[in-house]
């Protein structure tokens, strides 16, 4: 099925300021995830745990860092450029979608099976059987990014459409299935309710999404962008006080929360607000090779930086505990002394890691001439393969099959294009004799 034309407004060109602010989110999520990795030594051996649950101080470092609503707001705005310039291109829905799916998990697949095996390591190497489920787990947290923007991306040509159709009415109606999830989650005192917005919440913005990509926010005056941040920040912050959702919006992620909504109409409202000011800064050479940088490795980065993190606690365990040197406890004077060297070791190794590995995310793939159900069924494959990852684990068993199904969901949709390309010769061949 080919494409419908794109509307006059729609353009193909880079946006300085959406790749900068992606880059910056990509890293903001790096930078989070570091402060929240503790581990000190006992007499029992070491303690990996949760820095963020040792305080309050996680509460403001939330409303900086947490950027995940922004994040899937610029997906929505690239998505919605991408498919414009593939309706352009005469593309199929099918390709497209391919494409996508493409991008997130040939990264994924070579990620997680470093991580299987690198967890079977520990394994015979007879680490304690604790700490290494207490690895696979903290790896395999940040997944839940790569099954829902999976879907995001796979459903968008779908979700695009009823944008076309009722835009306004399309982000309502997911933003108040996040509301009624969330009050049935509180009646009820089931919080597993609170996983379809994993479905309500990103979706939402990512239309939010392609609101700015039209143009729509910033065609309003800056007094009413401002204003409608200021209201949106005050029913947040009564959200807070009535006891609604947790001011921690870390806390409010897993499961998603309408406040999420409301944080990322704030985060959608200032940007579109400083908007000029941070396409001149992202013209610059020092931001604009930042920029170049982090684009080219954005899911590479995401995959890699919590294996950097495990290794680097680990590795801080073995020399405390071989040298006899007393690591300051997570939200300590010494502990945040010592959090500007941990960042730059966190962020410095984990962009040397993403150098190499980001070859991954160029490997070209054939447009695929697949039926729209048996993409479909690759998409669903690669979903139900994170799913299981983040309700059974991460282990050495769980990460091989999920690496299995990726291939399998990537052979069903399109093969390597020198492979095509060879079938394409032989053909010819065949056909002339």
């Amino acid at each position: 099925m080919t494409l419908t034309t794109p509307p006059p407004a729609a353009t193909s060109h880079r946006d300085l300021a959406i790749d900068l602010v992606r880059a910056l989110c990509i890293g903001a999520v790096v930078v989070l995830h570091s402060l929240m990795v503790g581990v000190t030594v006992t007499s029992s051996g070491p303690v990996f745990e949760n820095a963020g649950d040792t305080g309050t101080w996680l509460v403001p470092v939330s409303w900086m860092l947490q950027v995940m609503p922004l994040f899937f707001v610029i997906g929505g705005f690239s998505g919605l450029t991408a498919l414009r310039a593939a309706r352009r291109r005469g593309a199929d829905t099918s390709s497209f979608v391919v494409d996508r799916m493409r991008r997130l998990l040939i990264p994924a697949v070579i990620a997680v099976a470093a991580a299987g095996a690198l967890l079977w390591t520990l394994q015979r190497a007879d680490v304690a059987p604790a700490l290494v489920e207490m690895a696979g787990y903290r790896y395999g947290q940040p997944l839940w990014f790569l099954g829902v923007f999976l879907l995001c991306q796979a459903l968008l040509p779908a979700m695009a459409a009823l944008h076309e159709r009722a835009p306004l009415g399309t982000l309502a109606t997911l933003t108040a299935a996040a509301a009624a999830v969330d009050v049935m989650r509180a009646v009820s005192g089931i919080d597993g309710i609170g996983f379809l917005n994993l479905v309500f919440v990103w979706f939402a913005m990512q239309q939010l999404g392609f609101v700015l990509a039209d143009g729509r926010i910033d065609a309003l005056g800056r007094g009413v962008r401002t204003g409608a941040a200021v209201a949106a920040a005050a029913l947040l912050a009564c959200s807070f006080t009535a006891g609604w959702f947790s001011p921690d919006l870390i806390a409010n992620i897993n499961p998603p929360t309408t406040a999420l909504i409301l944080v990322g109409v704030i985060q959608t409202l200032l940007f579109s607000l400083l908007r000029p000011a941070l396409s001149q800064v992202a013209a610059r050479p020092l931001a604009s090779a930042f920029t170049r940088f982090v684009s080219a490795r954005a899911m590479t980065i995401y995959l890699w930086h919590m294996p950097v993190l495990l290794a680097l606690a680990g590795l801080c365990a073995l020399i405390a505990g071989a040298t006899g040197i007393v690591l300051p406890a997570p939200d300590t004077t010494g502990w945040w002394l010592t959090r500007p060297v941990w960042l730059i070791c966190a962020l410095g190794i984990t962009a040397l890691i993403a150098l190499p590995l980001a070859r991954m995310e160029r490997v070209r793939l054939t447009r695929s001439s697949a039926p729209a159900a048996v993409t479909a069924a690759g998409v669903l494959l690669a979903a139900a393969a994170v799913v299981a990852l983040l309700v059974v684990g991460t282990s050495p068993v769980t990460a091989a099959l999920a690496v299995g199904v990726w291939l399998v969901a990537l052979a069903l949709t399109a093969v390597p294009a020198p492979a095509r390309a060879g079938v394409s010769a032989l053909e010819s061949r065949l056909a002339r004799a």
